[in-house]
């Protein structure tokens, strides 16, 4: 049997790798002191082995750091209890501003195992019972620690499943804490999303969790695309968000099944349902951004406002409604797109493009001789409005209706 222990890291003094594989152990300290507590507890557990990710990792080797990050859900899963030292709380209600509750790690730590044992600073047991997660003896700290990270009690209390869903709300989980090396924001939420990333200490942040919302999107879960906010940076699609902060304060949504989603270079391809809208004529000028109403080309009732910066809001623009949420269903032979009547979905613009010049007469190139036509309407890629995050329209009277497939696109966004 296995133990995997949950402790902070000091600042300094904690026993290492090198240390502790001497005979007897070289390793003294405060660090020390907390390891040879840890082994007590999990004594009285009745546990074999213990394990402690300060001194149980060869950190100079990054093979088993890359392995051992990589593995740590599953360990923490398989436990057969993990043992919480708080060293900030005496008593349970010490747990709400404890900064175990506000590290990046720890969330898993919460999740994973199936028991977990926690300690106050005195190494003083924060309840009777043996399991603190899984016992109704233990309403309370379970009250406290949904209050503390904002994860509700069911999802600590009955067994959590790691998976690429619900990203939205797991981000948002994840979206306050703290890590001490940036990387680590997006690799420690690899268990919770169950999903496997090289690690690459020095490749920052913001890249880092890039590649971990990649990985999430081949799942295909519309809930990756709930979030708001400025768009990475480090990223040719405008559908990939900073950081989990982008999660915060979303709306919760309604948004169906699984998304055929690619990511290429000209950005993540997927097929959404193009609703045009007509811009107003009447807009005002300036620089600055202008929250405008639009209305759909095929239902007049309904009003979109968008946020677009008045220099992007004149006829060069076509504008239209992405919906995501929608499903393909058989009538007869042929396919049709079924509508929510509370359907989710992108604002998008593309820009006009003037291959010939304004004039639609026939023109003579002076290269080959060619006779050429201006087209009437030609239009560049449906992009994404930045700072725009899913909305929702609601379509009345009917719970939902159908339309033909033509209205299905794939876009690039």
């Amino acid at each position: 049997m296995s133990l995997e222990r949950i402790l902070r890291w000091l600042d300094s003094g904690e026993p290492t790798y090198e240390e502790m594989k001497t005979d007897p152990p070289v390793a003294a300290g405060p660090g020390y002191e907390k390891l040879k507590n840890f082994c007590r507890k999990a004594r009285k557990h009745e546990v074999e082995f213990a394990w402690s990710d300060t001194c149980c990792i060869d950190k100079s080797s990054s093979t088993e750091l890359d392995e051992s990050i990589r593995s740590m859900f599953r360990w923490y899963r398989n436990s057969t209890i993990c043992i919480v030292h708080l060293a900030k709380s005496t008593t349970i209600e010490d747990i709400l501003h404890d900064e175990w509750t506000a590290r990046g790690w720890t969330l898993q730590e919460l999740l994973a195992p199936f028991a977990i044992k926690f300690f106050n600073k005195h190494w003083k047991p924060m309840t009777n019972d043996e399991n603190d997660k899984r016992t109704e003896a233990t309403t309370r700290i379970l009250q406290i620690l949904e209050t503390a990270t904002g994860i509700p009690r069911h999802e600590i209390y009955w067994q959590f499943t790691p998976g690429p869903i619900k990203v939205d709300e797991r981000m948002a989980w994840a979206a306050r804490r703290k890590t001490t090396r940036v990387e680590d924001v997006a690799y420690s939420l690899m268990g919770i999303f169950d999903v496997s990333l090289q690690i690459a200490y020095g490749e920052g942040g913001e890249r880092a969790f890039c590649r971990l919302i990649e990985a999430i999107m081949q799942a295909g879960d519309p809930s990756v695309l709930n979030w708001k906010g400025a768009a990475a940076q480090h990223h040719s699609s405008g559908a990939i968000p900073r950081s989990p902060k982008s999660f915060l304060d979303c709306r919760k949504l309604k948004l169906g099944g699984r998304l055929e989603m690619t990511m290429t270079g000209l950005g993540l391809r997927m097929p959404v349902v193009i609703l045009h809208l007509n811009l107003p004529s009447a807009m005002a000028a300036g620089t600055g951004n202008a929250r405008i109403t639009f209305n759909c080309q095929l239902c007049p009732n309904i009003k979109i406002n968008i946020n677009v910066r008045n220099s992007l809001a004149h006829g060069q623009y076509q504008y239209a409604f992405g919906i995501i949420n929608y499903s393909l269903v058989r009538d007869g032979s042929r396919e049709v797109v079924e509508i929510q009547s509370k359907s989710a979905g992108f604002p998008l613009r593309c820009l006009q493009v003037d291959l010939f010049g304004s004039s639609s007469a026939p023109r003579t190139t002076g290269v080959v001789g060619f006779e050429t036509v201006c087209m009437e309407q030609t239009f560049g890629p449906w992009k994404k409005i930045r700072e725009e995050g899913l909305i929702e329209v609601n379509f009345p009277i009917t719970p939902r209706f159908y339309i033909e497939r033509k209205y299905l696109e794939n876009v690039h966004l």
